[in-house]
This record gives structure tokens, C-alpha cells and sequence, in this order.
């Protein structure tokens, strides 16, 4: 499953962490969207609400990004939010 949490850091204040989990942990939000696993955690949960999240391959970018209307501003780097 693919485990997103939204922890204290950056610039802006808060960054979002996300990494391939098979722990399932006390609390947890487990998704399925078209067979992929989302996990959250309960404290990162309010901050994903409406959130889009996709996997860019291109030229210019690859990863992971993560359109979240909950983002008040984010820094100039976009690695963090607020």
C-alpha cells in the first residue's frame, strides 16, 4: 500500500511523507483506488480530505504530486504547506 502522511516540517510547516507500507497500524484510514492501497494515518487524515493525488512521468517531472484544496499556501519550493 502506498502510506501518505502529512508530518511537521519545511518551510510552510507541514510536509507531506509518502512511502510503500504493508503494516496496517491502530487508527489507520485504508483506501482502494483502482487496486491500489492509500494508507493515512488518523492525525493526517483531516489534512487529505479532497485531496488529488497522482504519479507524473514525463520529461520534465516524475513522482508523485499531490493537488490538496486544504493547502492554504505553500513555499516557493512547493515542498511544504500550510
Amino acid at each position: 500500500s502506498l502510506r501518505i502522511a502529512v508530518q511537521p516540517g519545511g518551510c510552510s510547516g507541514l510536509r507531506y511523507q509518502l512511502f510503500f507500507d504493508d503494516r496496517s497500524l491502530d487508527g489507520d484510514v485504508i483506501k482502494d483506488y483502482n487496486g491500489v492501497g492509500v494508507v493515512t494515518d488518523r492525525m493526517s487524515s483531516p489534512y487529505l480530505g479532497g485531496a488529488t493525488i497522482d504519479f507524473v512521468d514525463t520529461i520534465e517531472k516524475q513522482g508523485f504530486t499531490i493537488d490538496n484544496p486544504n493547502a492554504g499556501s505553500s513555499c516557493a519550493c512547493g515542498d511544504s504547506f500550510s
